[in-house]
């Protein structure tokens, strides 16, 4: 986990499947610093991504491009179960966000080509336990607040997707960006622009 070059792996991966010149090969491929962009040609749309990386200088900016974002994908390495508490704080302030309290988020569990990987249903079995965990430490010191941030959390949660990916194999690459393009369609439409923005980071 915190491991960009995996972040940008995935990017590399979506633009060797969705287009005609290849990605970089996976040795060629360093962690993500600051951000890095990649398009992808879909019928009747282009998404365009935003590789954030999850270096703690750099999360401080990620709220910059919530606004002008149709869809945000949170990658989190399922392998390291070591700091899968550390991903889930950053992962939590994300949620909290109210800029994209309405934009369809997709957490994406990364290494799935690893056996020791969590699964996209462990993954999100984890996070709701660690959350469940927050909520019961928090509500005994402010148990009026903890409700309301409760009732949205739940709202958030809901509509949260999570898969498994191999950034390395491409395993559920496919999965993942088809599951973009249907959700970015309803923003596409709305702001009546071809173009569709994607924020990637990484957890």
């Amino acid at each position: 986990m915190f491991d960009e070059s995996n972040l940008q792996t995935l990017l590399e991966k979506i633009k060797t499947l969705y287009s005609d010149a290849p990605g970089l090969e996976p040795s060629k491929i360093g962690p993500t610093v600051g951000q890095n962009m990649g398009k992808v040609s879909l019928p009747s749309t282009i998404l365009s991504f935003f590789d954030l990386g999850g270096q703690r200088g750099i999360r401080s900016i990620w709220h910059r491009y919530y606004d002008d974002c149709h869809a945000v994908v949170y990658v989190i390495d399922a392998q390291d179960r070591e700091r899968l508490g550390e991903g889930w704080e950053v992962f939590d302030t994300v949620l909290s966000s109210p800029q994209i309290l309405n934009v369809p988020l997709l957490l994406l569990a990364n290494k799935q080509d690893t056996p020791t990987s969590l699964s996209a249903t462990e993954i999100r079995q984890d996070y709701e336990a660690w959350d469940h965990h927050r909520r019961e430490s928090a509500r005994r010191g402010h148990p009026e607040d903890e409700v309301e941030e409760g009732e949205r959390k739940k709202r958030r949660l809901a509509s949260l997707e999570v898969l498994g990916v191999s950034a390395l194999e491409g395993q559920g690459v496919r999965e993942a960006v088809d599951w973009l393009f249907l959700r970015v369609q309803n923003s596409r439409q709305d702001l009546g622009d071809k173009a569709a923005k994607t924020g990637w980071i990484s957890g």
